[in-house]
């Protein structure tokens, strides 16, 4: 097979794969290196035979004095060809906590999330793998990072999937598809400093091993796929734990969690992190979490980053660690949804249900936080602190500074989590306003275990 066909065979290969077919649309990623270039010439190859859409996007970082250069190249080579080119200019973090590297890489993910586009792909090769595993690995990773790149990452909710599809390739036989097809690109300088901890392992560490190991770069993508299928075991075992544990509703039971073997918790707590979106913790901070399960018998909230452990009454879940601060505004009764507190509260008519409509429309209506220290005198209820009210409808401490209220010329008519007040609540067959408010960080985490009071503003309609 010629140069040029090993690469548009592996890339074809890849997607057809990944199921890429007529009317998807595929972001190249390109940089203006040989191998993005080689990348976006099998695509366009490619495109007609698999009909899918193509485009391209040039990350500008402003790092180098010849940027502007390189961006000028991708355009044009892009304009040559009919493909249009995105083009982001970013600001990078210069005192990034893991190095410049980290920070021009963190910024470039950011702003190629920003294409629509169903695939994004990517130019990384089999020499990009083994450089990552052994970076990954001298800074501690555990399975997963070892695991390092994957030639297929499926879409998922909001994001494009991710594409490598020369990711088996060496570099060698890219440059020799880029010299067949008589291929023009640019050339970093910055790629060849070896003050960059991956241009060192690059060029000075790895020709090393190579001394000895001379397939080393081979075999540390071979590793790579190794620690992959591990990777994809322990999220089978998660899966099982998980239903074990009786998830629901994002939420796990807590003496059937605390049953688990340590490396078992934090697999499944890692994989329910993952899912969500949220950066991975350190392993110290984990094991703290973990702990203080096991210790702490009472209601719990432990900071993992952006997001947060909680227990509460038998249950366990994982969801954001902060909510935005509710503050009080005129509200006229109408069906909807409003945001509150990080979640949303929604409003729809009813009958004989709810607070009385004709009272919320004669009287002035206001959104705002419980105020603290009042009591409740909810319709078929006797009075009762606010305090007492939420211990008994199961909602968390750390929940109730948040919890909506509705006031009616000075007087609360209902609050969310609680129910309407007497003296609001309809009589069979009358209009109401039910009004539901769905906490931003688990909808049903507290609801299972907990009474429940007539009316409960936590439960959807």
């Amino acid at each position: 097979m010629s140069a040029a066909g090993v690469v548009h065979d592996a890339v074809a290969t890849a997607l057809a794969g990944a199921g890429v077919g007529e009317g998807r649309r595929l972001c190249c990623a390109l940089s203006g290196g040989v191998d993005s270039v080689a990348l976006l010439d099998a695509l366009d190859v490619l495109r007609e035979r698999f009909g899918f859409a193509l485009e391209a996007a040039h990350v500008h970082h402003g790092l180098s004095p010849l940027a502007g250069e390189w961006q000028a190249f991708c355009a044009g080579l892009c304009a040559a060809r009919g493909i249009f080119l995105h083009v982001f200019r970013v600001d990078v973090e210069r005192d990034h906590a893991d190095g410049l590297e980290a920070a021009a890489r963190a910024a470039r993910h950011m702003a190629l999330a920003q294409v629509a586009c169903d695939w994004l792909v990517l130019g990384h090769h089999r020499d990009d793998q083994a450089e990552t595993v052994l970076f990954r690995l001298l800074r501690g990773a555990g399975v997963r990072g070892a695991a390092a790149m994957a030639v297929c990452e499926p879409p998922g909710p909001g994001r494009a999937g991710r594409l490598r599809p020369m990711l088996a390739l060496g570099r060698e036989a890219i440059l020799a598809c880029a010299r067949a097809r008589g291929l023009a690109w640019v050339e970093d300088a910055s790629n060849v400093d070896t003050d960059f901890a991956r241009n060192d392992l690059r060029h000075r560490i790895l020709p090393v091993i190579e001394t000895r190991f001379p397939a080393a770069r081979v075999t540390l993508a071979r590793a790579a796929s190794h620690f992959r299928a591990a990777s994809e075991l322990l999220d089978e075992l998660a899966d099982t734990d998980a239903g074990a544990c009786g998830a629901e509703g994002g939420a796990l039971g807590r003496e059937a969690l605390l049953a688990l073997s340590s490396a078992r918790f934090a697999n499944l707590l890692r994989r329910e992190l993952r899912r969500l979106g949220a950066s991975p913790p350190s392993a110290a901070r984990l094991a703290e979490a973990m702990r203080q399960l096991r210790v702490v018998s009472g209601p719990l909230c432990f900071p993992l980053g952006a997001f947060a452990c909680y227990s509460y009454r038998g249950r366990v879940w994982l969801a954001r660690a902060r909510v935005a601060e509710p503050q009080a505004f005129a509200w006229q009764a109408a069906v909807g949804e409003i945001a509150w507190a990080g979640g949303v509260l929604r409003c729809r008519a009813a009958t004989g249900e709810g607070v009385h409509a004709a009272l919320a429309r004669a009287g002035a209506c206001r959104l705002m936080p419980y105020p603290a220290g009042a009591v409740l005198h909810l319709a078929n209820r006797p009075v009762k602190g606010f305090r007492k009210l939420c211990q008994e409808a199961g909602i968390p401490v750390w929940l109730r500074g948040h919890l909506p209220v509705l006031e009616v010329d000075g007087r609360i008519a209902w609050a969310g989590g609680l129910g309407v007040t007497a003296g609001f609540a309809c009589a069979p067959g009358e209009a109401g306003w039910l009004l539901a408010w769905l906490p931003g960080i688990s909808p049903s985490a507290f609801s299972a275990t907990a009474p429940v009071p007539r009316r409960s503003g936590l439960s959807s309609y």
